[in-house]
């Protein structure tokens, strides 16, 4: 499947009704999602591998992850509404996913490949999320791929310093959502980054 196909297919997934700002529940855009998938699937690290969606949301990227071939994928979310919302979505695409209402620090597993966006920590209640998600992430898998803010390769490099980084930057469209957003829509620039175990 070509990546502008799978896009299109990931335009029919449904955003949160009620999205949460302390959880940082933001949807990935389709577009995003797509980039980040091919990238992984042009690797050899979706097609026929066990691929968690740490922090899934409406589960764009687990349902991405699966439409390009994945054996067996899980989203793991703490919101209970982002699990019914991914649940729905998944069958509104024809896709078999499994889900589970889960902190990710209790999430255990042995699996190919970890795909997420992860809270970037910005909220007082989830500073350092992030580390959380990555550290969690090359616990579970031996390569990772995760939307963060962009410019944050010297951190990663600092905080896993032995994984091999892969960074590509993309602009992510960030739609009105929250009563602090001023803008109906606006680009903020973020890095997709491959992390794997040396």
């Amino acid at each position: 499947m070509k990546k502008k196909e799978l896009a299109i297919l990931l335009e029919q997934v449904e955003d949160l009704k009620t999205p949460d700002i302390t959880e940082e529940q933001y949807t990935t855009p389709a577009t995003v999602a797509s980039e980040l998938l091919h990238f992984a699937f042009m690797r050899g690290e979706i097609a026929n591998r066990v691929v968690y969606d740490l922090g899934c949301g409406n589960g764009i990227l687990g349902i991405g992850a699966k439409l390009l071939g994945a054996r067996e994928v899980v989203g793991i979310d703490i919101a209970v509404n982002a699990i019914e919302v991914a649940q729905s979505n998944s069958k509104r695409l024809g896709v078999d996913i499994d889900y589970k209402n889960s902190d990710v620090r209790e999430v255990v597993g042995d699996v190919d490949t970890v795909v997420m966006n992860p809270p970037f920590g910005a909220q007082r209640k989830n500073r350092h999320a992030d580390r959380i998600f990555l550290e969690k992430a090359l616990e579970l898998a031996p390569v990772c791929y995760s939307i963060l803010n962009a410019g944050s390769e010297q951190f990663l490099k600092a905080f896993v310093p032995h994984a091999a980084i892969v960074r590509f930057p993309v602009a992510f469209p960030l739609k009105k959502r929250f009563g602090f957003h001023k803008k109906e829509k606006k680009f903020i620039s973020v890095d997709i980054y491959r992390l794997e175990r040396e």
